[in-house]
Parts: structure tokens; C-alpha cells; sequence
């Protein structure tokens, strides 16, 4: 059985069914990186408690800004910690709700096999094309890329090649389409049941870009939306975690 689906079966089945008689619904803002995990998630969440959610997904600083706008969102999945963290101190997050449901990881992806060597070599080519990578004021992905980058000493070369997406999903999508050669994404995009899809990449370093520590926070007026709430508490149990470790995050 496929790693994901064996992970997603697990989780069914490990989650007590309690479907509600009074199913509700949360408004959930996501950065891009998570996509493909929070659906299914939130198919496990459907199949296990009747609740659903409506996904938005989007660069970290732009659903901040949305919120910060009025967008209706019951939960945020941002890609850092410091924007859960800041809406607690403005009081649009319920406090003491907030906690880290991932660690990201940097990745250099080519859609092209073997065009991306394990040593990331690839960045010094002389052949190098475009570079694609996430909006570093808007996303964490983006601004981890500019700090390896930094450290690899490779600012000044690289800069001219650099094509910037909004979000880390649309770097990924410069880079699958061939508008770039290659592309600094999240390892959650390129894999699948813990395999590399397809293409080839070099996993970026630790030591090169500080932790993607990824946070969830409850807003403030979503504290009563049994939705959120399951949301939230499933994200925390030992099966959803193994199912998110396959899309490539530490824990």
C-alpha cells in the first residue's frame, strides 16, 4: 500500500468516529507548503467527525494581512512561528491555542532527472538557468532561501538568475513548468509517501537557514466553532503526525 495512503488509512482508523448531528465548518487560512497534507487531513477530519473545512492557501505575510483585514479564517497553519505568535499579541488569536505542527524543510528541485546533483553543485554551473524561489517578505520558505544562499556565498551570482513567485507554491509552479531551471521549494511539494515524485533535488542544509518552525493558532472569534476546535486537536494526535512526517517534515 502507498506510504501516504497507508498513513491516511492509519489515521481513519485510529480516530474514534463521532460524527456530529450539528456537523459545523471552519475557514482555514494555510501557507502554500501544506497543501497537499491538509487535504488529507482534512478528509480524515470529515470521515471521523462530520466537520468540514474550507481551505485558503497562500504566502504566510498574505493571509496575515488578510486577517489583519477581517478575512473570516476560524485556524491559521502559517509557515513560521512569528505570525501566530504576533496575532496572540494582537489579540486576534485565542491565546494559549498556538503550537507547531511542523518543521519545513529547503529543498533544490529541477522537474529534469539529474539535473539537480546531491551536493547542490548545480548553483555554480555555467549553465545555470533561472532560479526560482518564494517572496522572502511574505514567505518563510523565501526568506530561508536568501539566508542559504547568503551562506553559500552565492548572493552576488545568483541574484541576476533569481525569479521570485508570491508564495512558495508558485515558485514550485516556475519550477514544474520549466519557467525555471531549477527552484528553491518546500520538500513537501516534491514528494510523495516519502519519494521524490519526480525530477531531482538536493535537500538544502540545515545549518544553511534557520528551523521553518511551523505554527497553528485558533483566532480569537472561532473559539466556540467545534470545526476549528477538531481541527486543531486532530492535528495533534500521534497518526496525524506520522502522516505528515511522510510529506517530508520533521516533528
Amino acid at each position: 500500500m502507498h506510504l501516504v495512503t497507508r498513513a491516511l488509512f492509519t489515521l481513519m482508523l485510529a480516530v474514534s468516529v463521532h460524527t456530529s448531528a450539528s456537523a459545523a465548518t471552519a475557514q482555514v487560512a494555510v501557507a502554500a507548503n501544506f497543501a497537499e497534507p491538509i487535504k488529507a487531513i482534512a478528509a480524515v477530519l470529515e470521515k471521523t467527525t462530520g466537520h468540514t473545512i474550507r481551505i485558503t492557501l497562500g504566502s504566510t505575510g498574505k493571509l496575515y494581512a488578510q486577517i489583519k483585514n477581517g478575512a473570516p479564517f476560524d485556524v491559521l497553519l502559517a509557515a513560521d512561528a512569528t505570525t501566530p505568535h504576533k496575532l496572540e499579541q494582537e489579540g486576534l488569536a485565542q491565546p494559549g491555542s498556538r503550537f507547531t505542527y511542523a518543521t519545513g524543510k529547503l529543498v533544490l528541485w529541477s522537474a529534469q532527472a539529474g539535473r539537480v546533483d546531491d551536493k547542490g553543485q548545480v548553483l555554480t554551473a555555467a549553465n545555470l538557468g533561472k532560479v526560482a524561489y518564494a517572496n522572502p517578505k511574505v514567505a518563510p520558505y523565501g526568506a530561508a532561501t536568501v539566508q542559504a544562499i547568503d551562506k553559500l556565498g552565492l548572493t552576488s551570482a545568483l541574484t541576476p538568475k533569481l525569479v521570485q513567485g508570491e508564495s512558495i507554491g508558485q515558485a514550485f509552479t516556475f519550477a514544474a513548468t520549466g519557467n525555471a531551471d531549477v527552484g528553491f521549494v518546500a520538500m513537501s511539494q516534491v514528494l510523495d509517501g516519502g519519494r521524490l515524485k519526480s525530477g531531482s533535488m538536493w535537500v538544502v542544509p540545515q545549518a544553511l537557514y534557520s528551523p521553518i518552525e511551523q505554527d497553528a493558532v485558533l483566532m480569537q472569534k472561532s473559539a466556540s466553532n467545534e470545526a476549528a476546535q477538531a481541527l486543531m486537536k486532530l492535528l495533534k494526535s500521534p497518526n496525524t503526525k506520522d502522516l505528515i512526517r511522510s510529506y517530508g517534515y520533521d516533528l
